[in-house]
């Protein structure tokens, strides 16, 4: 929110007003109920994380209908008429996680790709990661010993989901790497914190509070992240531009894909 707000700052002098619309990544309903709160609102522009395809090639329908422009964040729909998408690119910074394990653990290691996530295949950005993963040990003639495993777990509270992970960890000593596809790695990391396991290299992605705390404990290797207060300044700073200004706007605007460490977490702004 801080970027929104920066932006906001900047701009509110031309009479822009900003409503911000909250919804629950554990609850695509969610979605679907601040989705019809902007629709009935009838903004002129919309900035929105398409975080479940289904609903939000829905919404952008209705955008469209209206001829409503729209600037995706955090995650993109490439077949879709968005004005622009600032964001990394998810088959990209999958890749990265994939590299940095190759690198980081033995070359006849397994690997566990853990989504923590109900309706996985609706999650076009935790697609987008699990692609770039596979599709760098598919390319990469080198890394043919190595074992991957995929799990996903719907409720990361629930203790027999929770034991699901830990049997399979116990079962196959031979998992040297674990890549957590979205921010929730700090339910491994306290899993493994919990039993005692080690030399298991863990990657997760963004830079929350949870998971700084496991990265200094140094359960968590490396999370990758995606700078959020930049995206959302710069996405309404771009619907800005289109709507009062009146200037031509990139299609698709990629954001950095940074590796945090507990050697270099402090000094990452």
């Amino acid at each position: 929110m801080i970027g929104v707000r920066k932006a906001f700052r900047e701009i509110q002098q031309y009479g822009v007003d900003i409503n911000i619309h909250l919804f629950k990544q554990a609850d695509s309903q969610t979605f679907n109920q601040e989705a019809s709160v902007i629709l009935q609102n009838n903004p002129d522009g919309v900035v929105l994380a398409p975080f479940f395809s289904r609903e939000s090639k829905e919404f952008i329908a209705e955008l469209k209908r209206r001829e409503i422009p729209y600037v995706f964040i955090d995650s993109n729909i490439k077949d879709s008429e968005k004005l622009s998408y600032i964001g990394q690119n998810s088959f990209q910074s999958g890749t990265l996680a994939a590299k940095l394990l190759d690198y980081s653990i033995p070359e006849n290691g397994t690997i566990l790709i853990l989504h923590f996530a109900k309706e996985r295949d609706n999650m076009n950005h935790l697609v987008q990661r699990e692609k770039g993963f596979y599709e760098y040990f598919n390319s990469n003639s080198t890394s043919v010993k190595k074992q991957l495993i995929t799990l996903e777990i719907t409720d990361p509270n629930d203790l027999a989901c929770q034991k699901k992970i830990t049997d399979l960890l116990n079962a196959n000593s031979n998992i040297k790497g674990v890549f957590v596809t979205n921010s929730q790695v700090y339910y491994l990391a306290r899993l493994i914190e919990q039993t005692n396991l080690s030399g298991i290299r863990v990657i997760g992605h963004d830079l929350i509070n949870e998971n700084i705390n496991f990265l200094k404990k140094g359960i968590v290797d490396f999370l990758i992240c995606q700078r959020p207060e930049e995206q959302g300044y710069r996405a309404i700073t771009t619907l800005f531009e289109h709507l009062v200004l009146k200037k031509e706007v990139n299609n698709e605007n990629y954001t950095s894909i940074d590796i945090i460490t507990k050697e270099n977490l402090d000094y990452y702004k």
